[in-house]
């Protein structure tokens, strides 16, 4: 038997297909592929494109220092990450150098992390987790410097920046095993 929700319903899927019977982007006569969407254009590929590996290819323009970052980060970060990267109710990002091979090993920015740029990058696209790529470039390089300040790794003044962000030697850069290696672009 038929209720009132399940008429709307065949209703509803009845519209639905006639729709997709009409449509005028469907496959061409003589292929079975469906056409789906359209090709992305260059300049949509370069907006989403932002990944940065390494060595730091593909920074972008800007800066910023330890300084400016605490601000930005008691402002966007230190809701999830606690005061100076204490953490909760999100991941502790500072300390745990040397507990790596330990049996309460804390995977930090400092402990863990192999690449500065891999900090920016990460940060750049998504967080904050509410908010991601709402950070600007500077704002992006002020919070990295703040928590490589944090960890130890970089002087509170320290300006980081296209030229300086691939140059920090994290602390344990040395102890990951490469398996599949990646070609630089």
């Amino acid at each position: 038997m038929f209720s009132h929700k399940n008429v709307i319903a065949t209703v509803a899927l009845a519209a639905l297909a006639g729709a997709c019977a009409t449509s005028t982007t469907g496959p061409s006569p003589g292929t079975s592929a469906p056409a789906f969407g359209r090709a992305a254009t260059a300049q949509e590929v370069a907006a989403w494109d932002i990944s940065i590996p390494p060595s730091g290819a593909g920074l972008p323009a800007g800066g910023g220092t330890a300084k400016q970052g605490e601000v930005v980060y008691v402002a966007q970060c230190q809701a999830c990450h606690g005061p100076k990267g204490a953490g909760k109710p999100a991941d502790v990002l500072v300390g745990g150098v040397g507990s790596l091979a330990s049996d309460k090993p804390m995977r930090t920015v400092g402990s863990y992390w192999p690449y500065a740029t891999t900090l920016f990058d990460y940060t750049r696209r998504a967080m904050p987790a509410t908010k991601p790529l709402s950070l600007t470039n500077d704002e992006v390089y002020a919070v990295t410097a703040y928590l490589l300040y944090l960890n130890g790794i970089v002087g509170e003044s320290a300006e980081m920046n296209a030229q300086t962000l691939p140059k920090v030697v994290m602390p344990n850069r040395d102890n990951f095993i490469v398996v599949y290696p990646r070609r630089a672009p």
